[in-house]
């Protein structure tokens, strides 16, 4: 078998993740490896700590980005968190809802679900009531930003409603972060996690965590060990946790930290208000073109979401025609539906490095050629 090098097309995305990576960031994967244990590297950890608290807008010592996708600070969310036979509240809007009761279900809690219509904001209403039946609930859970549908859900008063019944707050910012705020230690959110590879325009596979002081007791007081060896924080902070002797633990993604320490670098420079500004400008302007094709937004102006932007695929519309007419004839990727949304809605991202006029203007152009095409 010949097998040659792999050199990928050139593509705008403009899907639900990953976004398009800045070349900064880019350049930064292909500096020199050095070991997990060097001095330097010890160095640059500590840095990303640093920026990752300032990104989450918290004083958490114990924030890190755990060696693994979006999908992993989920799991080691929940892991830490919740032992065998806890109860745990989840609110369900979409795929990731679904996604986190999953996961308490497969470490062996009971779980007591708050379900939304799709497209639609988690009521408040309905948790506080939840919670009120359920008075032994150990966590309330939910996504910020449901990445399936393009709803938000508001994560401060969710998160306050945990905190007067007694529970830790568990939330999903993996679409959120970095396009509008995510405030950790304002919310009062016991554990935050998130993703790289979205609006902060770095590379996939790594997530961005943090555990309040609260979370962290509640993990050093756990009666059962953690089902997960490499997502064990009682293991990882002996790692991450800054001015102490590093343990070794697992030798982590050299390269992809420095991609992760150069994108917060940025991140830094533009300013977190400015980025959530940024992303909310260009959701406008796309916004004002799509309804100038006709196309309507599914989720009500006051839970959408601006990197995330969800269209109603008209009737008679074949959704993957005019999906593989704008990859094919524009190099740009947009995102299908999931679940019950598939074939009901695209799914466009303005994210990071990828929310800008001229991606917009892009956009908006593959797809009203593409629509022509399709229904002819």
């Amino acid at each position: 078998m010949k097998v040659q090098s792999f050199t990928p097309p050139q593509r705008i995305l403009m899907g639900a993740g990953p976004s398009d990576i800045h070349p900064r960031v880019l350049a930064a994967l292909s500096r020199p490896t050095i070991g997990h244990l060097d001095p330097e590297f010890i160095r640059l950890m500590d840095e990303v700590k640093e920026m990752l608290q300032a990104s989450f807008f918290t004083e958490n010592a114990l924030t890190l980005p755990i060696s693994a996708p979006g999908s992993a600070g989920m799991e080691a969310a929940f892991a830490n968190l919740l032992e065998p036979g806890d109860k745990v509240v989840v609110c369900v809007n979409g795929v990731f809802g679904q996604r986190m009761a999953a996961n308490a279900v497969r470490m062996g809690c009971e779980v007591a679900l708050v379900e939304e219509e799709w497209g639609k904001a988690v009521d408040p209403q309905k948790v506080a009531d939840t919670l009120a039946r359920h008075q032994d609930a150990k966590v309330l859970a939910f996504v910020h930003a449901e990445t399936s549908t393009g709803a938000a859900s508001d994560a401060q008063t969710l998160c306050r409603l945990a905190g007067e019944h007694g529970c830790l707050s568990l939330v999903d910012a993996v679409t959120s972060w970095c396009s509008m705020p995510v405030l950790a230690d304002d919310w009062q959110a016991d554990v935050v996690y998130s993703g790289t590879q979205k609006c902060l325009s770095c590379v996939s596979g790594l997530s961005p965590i943090t555990f309040s002081e609260r979370a962290r007791q509640a993990i050093l007081e756990r009666r059962h060990p953690i089902q997960s060896w490499f997502l064990d924080m009682q293991l990882v902070m002996g790692y991450w946790q800054e001015g102490e002797q590093r343990v070794y633990h697992h030798t982590a993604p050299i390269n992809a930290l420095f991609a992760l320490h150069e994108a917060l670098v940025m991140l830094l420079e533009e300013g977190l208000e400015q980025s959530w500004a940024r992303h909310w400008a260009m959701h406008e302007r796309l916004r004002d073109g799509l309804e100038s094709l006709g196309l309507e937004l599914m989720v009500e102006p006051a839970a959408r979401l601006p990197m995330l932007n969800v269209v109603k695929i008209p009737e008679g519309v074949d959704d993957a025609r005019v999906r593989s007419l704008m990859l094919e004839g524009f190099g740009l990727e947009i995102s299908a539906g999931l679940g019950p949304m598939k074939g009901k809605i695209w799914r466009i991202g303005l994210m990071g490095n990828g929310c800008r006029p001229d991606h917009v203007d892009r956009c908006l152009e593959a797809l009203s050629a593409s629509l022509s095409k399709a229904r002819r």
